[in-house]
């Protein structure tokens, strides 16, 4: 196999180029034989396989830059750059990540992971290596998806006014193939980009700007003239209007033509440049190709027919969808919002069933949430979902066009909390910490399905200003001590999960499961727990807090989100000064990034699991309850 005489990117320099369709092939299987194992970001991987052998062959990479918008697109860079064999620990605890990771390799220019990041990153590198004097190549890789978020927009404005030498990869992969991907354009391609219509383009208007008076505005004519002649046959406009040349479009699977060009614009170096590339997200995998979008980011699944391996179970995100259709059919002022992620938010049965009422914004949390603003404004029920890493992008928005104004905007985190395998980017632990001083503002957070779906129905009819309602990632989970009768939601107080002497375990949202098995361990040690579900955040129900603590020795909070910042926090600063003392611990995770791993692994890497819980509170005091239980008994039988 030639994959395997790949150890870095030098041996792929020394391939004969008719060996380098059969190296994407195999990069292709071996992908796909991981990935159908570890799970991962399948289709948009398989879509760069060509562009990145491309991208390898003609620069001198890691001292020429490659920066990855997103990064999920990043795993045939990975093996070609020395990481062939550790590529078998994709996204497994202690493995490699599945994004850009800058500890992980030199050849990652930076850590990526959410979208719409690349052009910045490449301007300021780009300025950053002008100001020093150096010389090497910048180039940035974005998909069209990600184009759509405003950094990007932003970013380009600045790129077109700078004049940096930086190369843009436009990967768009949401097409087949255009119509003009044919011979004309072809031959324009590499007339427009080679060396003496370069060299002659230069000089011509070197000449012109040097003219008395009238240099500029001729100068100024013929560029748009150039622009108006390309955009007859290409598309682009924009790019040129901004002041960046634009390329394309060409085909992102022709190896040999993908090679051509990228060397032609190597040697232009007069300014920013954006070639756009046509590829097909999942190439080369028949399920991947068919479904695009169930394979962006997928677990375990069997190759052969592409079937997931786990048991199907109905997620929170899947609930949240379905009840929310079902409350939108008999109330028309229901609307479903979503920032791009329309299956992993679960709001598909949404669109399908209420389709003039669903928005995908695009890649623009910030938009979504003042957007929401506008309808709430006038009267409709707006609930917006995004995921809880990417809610930290709109923060102002919900300060600023929101709980100021205090409009009922329903704000749906989901996959709060540890995420598992995509690591420090995607944990959604955050949130809590941002958004809790928030004035005006409810935020709440679930234990399982049914107090999921009556909070829900809550926030349908609740006007009074923006709610935040917090759920994990995942399959609902069966939880013990709650009835599967209909849960009537009271705002701003605790629940009751069970009742104990000894201690009191106060846990939001998910940690609730953690707590009552935490409190069966501690059973067995003769040790009578209390259960308490917080379930409310803001308002805190500071009255049954301190209530169910007096009735207890000690007692412990436990949430999934970070310490600092957190509800345990917030607890204590609550409570009466006296009550503090009999506070044991605040378990949450501690004052860094967390890796990668799935999340039993890192909830007990950080002691957040029943045993770690159970046997921290026996560490701290479980020999003072024994012994206060010992003499208890002695004055009884007495």
């Amino acid at each position: 196999m030639i994959l395997e005489s790949i150890r870095t990117v030098s041996d792929l320099r020394k391939l004969d180029e008719r060996e380098l369709p059969i190296l994407a092939q195999e990069l292709r299987d071996y992908i796909i034989d991981v990935v159908a194992q570890r799970g991962g970001h399948l289709s948009s991987s398989l879509g760069v396989v060509e562009l990145t052998i491309a991208l390898h062959r003609v620069f001198k990479t890691p001292n020429d830059k490659i920066i990855w918008d997103v990064g999920h697109q990043c795993y045939a860079h990975k093996i070609l750059t020395g990481r062939r064999e550790e590529f078998a620990s994709l996204r497994q605890f202690g493995g490699i990540s599945g994004f850009p990771k800058r500890s992980e390799s030199p050849f990652d220019a930076y850590n990526t992971g959410h979208s719409s990041t690349s052009l910045s990153l490449a301007l300021g590198e780009a300025v950053g290596r002008d100001l020093k004097g150096e010389k090497y190549k910048v180039v940035a890789v974005i998909g069209d998806g990600s184009l759509t978020g405003g950094m990007a927009f932003e970013a380009l404005n600045q790129i077109g006014h700078l004049k940096n030498d930086i190369i843009i990869i436009l990967n768009d992969n949401e097409h087949s193939i255009s119509k003009n991907v044919g011979a004309l354009p072809a031959y324009l391609m590499r007339m427009i980009t080679g060396s003496f219509y370069n060299r002659l383009r230069k000089r011509s208007y070197e000449i012109i700007k040097k003219l008395p008076r009238i240099g500029n505005k001729i100068y100024d004519f013929l560029y748009k003239m150039e622009a108006s002649f390309k955009g007859i046959l290409l598309p682009g406009h924009i790019f040129e209007d901004l002041g960046i040349r634009y390329f394309g479009p060409i085909d992102g699977h022709d190896i040999y033509l993908l090679i051509d060009i990228l060397t032609r614009l190597k040697s232009i170096n007069d300014g920013p440049k954006l070639l756009h590339v046509i590829t097909k997200k999942g190439r080369g995998y028949k399920p991947a190709e068919n479904d695009p979008a169930f394979f962006h980011g997928i677990g375990p699944f069997n190759r052969e027919t592409g079937q997931t391996i786990e048991g199907y179970r109905l997620s929170y995100s899947e609930l949240v969808g379905r009840t929310l259709a079902k409350f939108a059919r008999k109330d028309k002022k229901i609307i479903a919002i979503t920032a791009a992620m329309k299956l992993g938010t679960g709001l598909y049965e949404f669109e399908q069933k209420i389709p003039h009422r669903f928005f995908d914004v695009g890649i623009a949390e910030q938009h979504a949430i003042t957007f929401a603003a506008g309808l709430a404004s006038k009267g409709f029920k707006p609930f917006v979902s995004i995921y809880s890493t990417f809610l930290q992008r709109s923060v102002d928005q919900i300060i600023h066009d929101v709980a100021l104004m205090n409009l009922p905007v329903r704000i749906l985190v989901d996959r709060a909390g540890v995420v598992g395998s995509d690591g420090e980017t995607h944990q959604g632990l955050f949130d809590i910490a941002l958004f809790r001083g928030v004035p005006n503002l409810m935020m709440l957070a679930p234990a399982n399905a049914y107090e999921l779906e009556a909070i829900l129905e809550f926030a349908v009819n609740y006007d009074r200003g923006p709610l935040l309602i917090r759920y994990p990632r995942g399959q609902l989970a069966e939880v013990e001590g709650f009835s599967k009768s209909k849960f009537i939601f009271k705002p701003g107080k605790i629940v009751i999960a069970q009742k104990g002497r000894d201690v009191a375990i106060f846990a939001l949202g998910d940690m609730v499961r953690i707590a009552l098995q935490s409190a069966d361990l501690l059973a067995q040690r003769g040790i009578s727990v209390a259960v308490i579900n917080i379930l409310s955040i803001k308002p805190l129900d500071i009255e049954g807090i301190e209530r169910e603590i007096l009735r207890t020795r000690c007692f412990v909070t436990i949430e999934n989100a970070y310490r600092l910042g957190g509800v345990g926090e917030y607890i204590l600063s609550a409570i009466h000064p006296k009550l503090r003392e009999k506070c044991l611990f605040i378990a949450g995770f501690p004052d860094c990034f967390i890796p990668h791993g799935t999340i039993p692994e890192l909830l007990r890497k950080y002691e957040l699991d029943p045993e770690s819980i159970a046997g921290k509170i026996i560490e701290c005091s479980g020999k003072k309850i024994l012994n206060a239980k010992k003499k208890a008994s002695r004055r009884i039988s007495n």
